[in-house]
């Protein structure tokens, strides 16, 4: 086996899959489906999925990555005995990368729209929540636009993949998600001192116990996958480029933890503008496109925080770009054999056309309304991903890993442990292999 590029620190490795879910994961939709949801007890349920679900589907697809030594396209071929299907599940790993990017990168985009109307203080005469919702749809409804600063991500993100993993992704990654995180701290202090951020912070800290229905638990569930980008070998890719020195479970727990505490810090800032302002909290994506204006606008220096805010939204949304890249950039070297180079070539030229639907989706293509009305194409892209593929690739990689006829729970507790820092038990053995699978499925 010819030998694998590795990530040159552990840190590199630990950033680099939080960034997989920081930016639209977190700072992006943690919080919209948080506000959708209820707040606080929506909060209870989604910690509660990603320690019950969350890290034990980490585990097994680190595991199955640094086993096989490959991307998702060929892992389940590597491992499964001979005669075996499991390797059929890589093509909705495949799709389903592809699916994701074909609407995050317009996401990204309008990062970057936002960050140039703060460095060049167009936005800034824009006070109430009603003139910086029309500067948002006017943004979105323009399909030259649209396209311009999607096809802007992809470019800049697949010439950064194209030097490598350490060289290129990790590189510019790593000081990327450092900047991020230290932004979020001061942004989440200074919220919090807001007028009447108290009932924002009861909105978002207290349970309310009557808004227990089957949807919360359902999108909680979802976000859990969403937010650690589980069952469609994103984290198999970056357990491919690991070494042997470290437990899995630890590393797991890690990348759980940062990812909570951006969850965390992003609905900090988040909510008691919201109740500071006067917007509401389930307005859906264009929450973080009024309520951080909102605070922006009417503060000193305003236009400095606005364009560091929305150059490191940038920079967390172009992290997640970057290490979805990188898996399909892997899973055409696997399956074809073809340079990195070539294969970020060709799969740049693929998302430039993908992409353009969800780019025309809110202007072009509004009339389509896939979901009901008011929907569009990014929401049944969204859905699909979201509520069908990524639960029912962490149930296939979940019963590969512990049904005998598929990798087996030996091999699978074997991979994880090897290394320092915390071991998986066998006591788990029951509830990976019965309940965690039932769980996913209901």
């Amino acid at each position: 086996m010819e030998n694998r590029e590795k990530f040159s620190s552990r840190l590199g490795f630990i950033l680099i899959s939080a960034g997989c879910a920081i930016g639209l994961g977190n700072v992006y939709r943690f919080p919209i489906t948080t506000g959708a949801y209820g707040g606080a007890f929506f909060v209870l349920i989604y910690i509660a999925f990603l320690v019950l679900l969350g890290i034990p589907v980490m585990t097994a697809e680190l595991a199955v990555g640094r086993a096989s030594q490959r991307s998702i396209a060929s892992s389940y071929d590597v491992l499964e005995k001979k005669g075996q299907k499991w390797h059929l599940a890589k093509y909705l790993g495949i799709a389903g990368n592809y699916l994701l990017m074909m609407f995050y990168t317009t996401i990204s985009g309008w990062m970057l729209i936002y960050f140039i109307k703060y460095a060049d203080g167009s936005i800034l005469a824009y006070k109430s929540a009603e003139e910086l919702g029309a500067v948002f749809g006017t943004m979105i409804s323009n399909p030259v636009l649209m396209v311009c600063a999607t096809f802007a991500v992809i470019l800049v993100c697949f010439s950064i993949c194209s030097f490598g993993l350490q060289k290129g992704v990790e590189r510019i990654t790593k000081w990327m998600m450092v900047a991020l995180l230290l932004l979020m701290v001061g942004l989440a202090i200074y919220s919090c001192t807001l007028s009447n951020a108290a009932e924002g912070l009861k909105f978002y800290l207290v349970p309310d116990f009557s808004k227990i229905t089957g949807p919360v638990i359902v999108g909680a569930m979802n976000q859990a996958f969403f937010t650690l980008s589980l069952g469609m070998g994103g984290m198999a890719i970056f357990g491919s480029y690991i070494g042997k020195d470290r437990s899995l479970l630890g590393e797991s727990v890690n990348v759980a933890l940062l990812d909570t505490f951006v969850a965390f810090s992003s609905g900090l800032i988040i909510f008691p503008a919201c109740f500071a302002y006067g917007v509401d909290v389930d307005s859906g994506p264009s929450l973080i496109f009024l309520t951080l204006p909102n605070i922006f606008n009417h503060i000193p220096l305003g236009r400095l925080w606005g364009s560091l805010f929305f150059v490191f939204m940038s920079f967390a949304a172009l992290s997640t770009v970057l290490a979805v890249f990188e898996e399909i950039t892997a899973c055409v070297e696997d399956l074809t054999g073809w340079s990195r180079r070539k294969c970020c070539i060709f799969n740049g030229i693929l998302l430039l056309v993908l992409s353009i639907p969800c780019c025309l989706g809110f202007n072009v293509l509004s009339g389509f309304q896939p979901l009901g009305e008011g929907t569009n194409i990014m929401d049944i892209e969204d859905f699909i991903v979201s509520n069908l593929v990524l639960p029912l690739g962490s149930l296939v990689l979940t019963l590969f890993c512990t049904m005998k006829k598929g990798w087996s729970w030996d091999n699978y507790i074997g991979e994880v442990n090897t290394g320092k820092g915390m071991k998986m038990k066998n006591f788990m053995r029951g509830y990976m292999t019965y309940i965690l699978p039932v769980m996913i499925a209901v």
